[in-house]
């Protein structure tokens, strides 16, 4: 029999009647039931031996993160191989740099304390947890599996931001917040109501995503309103004969559309109302907007340095500084990226990197210093910036090929991993957008004009992944501690991926 809309209207409002009859079944079971804490961690303790990882953003991340006991948070990093036992190396990290990280009798980790540990090279994860917030080997399977799409893909950072997360979630869990009380609870509500449940939570999430976007992209567009005349002002005073100064003011001739097409963007999102947040597709308007504005914000302050720098304003010492950011964090980052596993620091091409290092750090001295006592033009300290950066990404191309002879055994393997350094190289995100350096050089050439020692080091560690992916390797899952191990039996395993 055909439904008629009566029919139809019934249905429709039995979903969310159906809902509301498993929240009251729920609040009954609950009533009894202790409230679940809320607690940052204790501490966050980073040891991060191979390099991978961006303080910057993992520690507030973790600071941020509630769990349902006060915790001490320790990551720890090393670059391994793939037959070592990742349990046998946290245990003697532990017992030589952290043994506050094990308990008095030396037999457990210590109360209190959870362990994320990784292994970029090796591709090793594990997770360990004091007796009083330790969790089921099926438990521990799921917070490593939390950070495995993410480190395959070479997002340390975001991988372990993932598995401390998850973590969080399931270290001294409520009964209530189990996997199997709510999947009961969900059972017993019926498939309609766990329909408008999974719908609700779906909304709720994308709303806050929504939310979050909106936020970015109003503090840039603040910025970027606030600031609108004082940058056509700069603008309308950058030399057009300077060749870095053209280029700059082309990129300008285009903001003020760009500027129109993000206030379309930001009167289309502040329309929204809080309902309509919830949509996929409204996401992806608000993420267009924030994008928009954050890079029309660093664009204006490009066009500030510009103007300040090529005319010698009274600010152009600061200007020059944030010029020169990109190089010296090249120069701070090189050791730290040739000293890594496999990183073939002993070469001869490593050789090579060091001595421009050590070089380029007297010239930016020297550099500075002439163009405070107007020896040189701005012009001309662009141009041996801009010399001295193409010369590092020669250098890096070169040792890359270093160090690919050094680790592929055949053309197969050596053409994945110069696949995976020249896709670094073109700046190329997981979104497949390229990234924008907010500096006059940034500005003047594409991203991937300078091969930088982030790129080299995002792109060496996915194609060291990539060949050993693709030499073969399993997920099991390690429990002991190997042969160094002795008689300890705290709660830790871990698994590659």
């Amino acid at each position: 029999m055909p439904l008629t809309i009566e029919d139809t209207s019934r249905r429709r409002e039995a979903v969310p009647r159906m809902a509301g009859l498993l929240l009251f079944l729920a609040a009954l079971m609950l009533g009894n039931a202790a409230p679940a804490l809320a607690v940052p961690p204790s501490s966050v303790v980073v040891e991060d031996t191979a390099g991978v990882l961006d303080r910057n953003t993992l520690v507030p991340a973790v600071e941020a993160m509630d769990f349902h006991e006060p915790t001490t948070v320790a990551v720890y990093t090393y670059n391994g191989r793939a037959e070592d036992n990742l349990n046998e190396e946290v245990l003697r990290f532990a017992r030589t740099e952290h043994p506050d990280w094990i308990s008095a009798d030396g037999q457990k980790w210590a109360d209190g304390l959870f362990i994320f540990a990784l292994d970029p090279v090796g591709r090793h994860v594990g997770t360990y947890m004091g007796e009083d917030r330790k969790v089921s080997l099926e438990q521990r399977g799921d917070i490593q599996d939390a950070t495995k799409e993410l480190f395959r893909d070479a997002q340390w950072t975001d991988g372990t931001i993932a598995g401390v997360r998850r973590a969080a979630q399931l270290i001294n869990q409520p009964w209530y917040q189990s996997a199997a009380f709510l999947v009961t609870a969900w059972v017993s509500g019926g498939i309609a109501a766990l329909g408008a449940g999974a719908w609700l939570i779906v909304r709720t999430v994308t709303r806050s995503a929504s939310r979050k976007e909106i936020e970015r992209g109003d503090r840039s567009y603040a910025s970027v309103s606030m600031d609108l005349d004082v940058t056509e002002l700069n603008a309308r005073t950058i030399p057009e004969s300077s060749r870095y100064g053209s280029q700059v003011l082309e990129k300008h001739r285009t903001f003020l559309n760009r500027y129109t097409a993000a206030t379309d963007l930001s009167n289309k999102v502040h329309a929204l109302s809080q309902r309509s947040l919830g949509r996929r597709g409204n996401l992806k308007i608000t993420r267009e907007y924030a994008d928009a504005a954050t890079e029309l914000d660093a664009l204006d302050d490009v066009i500030a340095d510009t103007n300040a720098f090529l005319n010698r304003a009274a600010t152009w010492p600061a200007a020059w500084d944030r010029q020169l950011a990109p190089l010296r964090s090249d120069l701070s980052g090189l050791e730290q990226l040739l000293t890594k596993h496999h990183g073939q620091g002993d070469s001869a091409t490593a050789a090579a990197l060091r001595s421009f290092r050590d070089h380029s750090l007297r010239d930016i001295e020297g550099w500075t210093a002439e163009l405070a006592e107007e020896r040189i033009t701005p012009e001309t300290a662009l141009d041996r910036l801009n010399e001295a950066r193409s010369r590092l990404a020669g250098l890096l191309e070169n040792h890359a090929s270093t160090v690919i002879a050094g680790f592929a055994k055949n053309e197969r393997e050596a053409k994945l991993m110069r696949q995976q350094m020249e896709t670094a190289q073109d700046g190329l995100g997981r979104s497949q957008r390229r990234t924008y350096e907010p500096s006059i050089l940034g500005t003047v050439y594409p991203s991937y004009h300078f091969f930088n020692v982030a790129a080299f080091s995002s792109g060496l560690s996915t194609g060291l992944n990539s060949v050993s992916s693709a030499r073969g390797g399993g997920g099991s899952t390690t429990t002991g501690y190997g042969s160094s191990g002795g008689s300890f039996s705290g709660s830790g395993s871990s698994s590659s991926f």
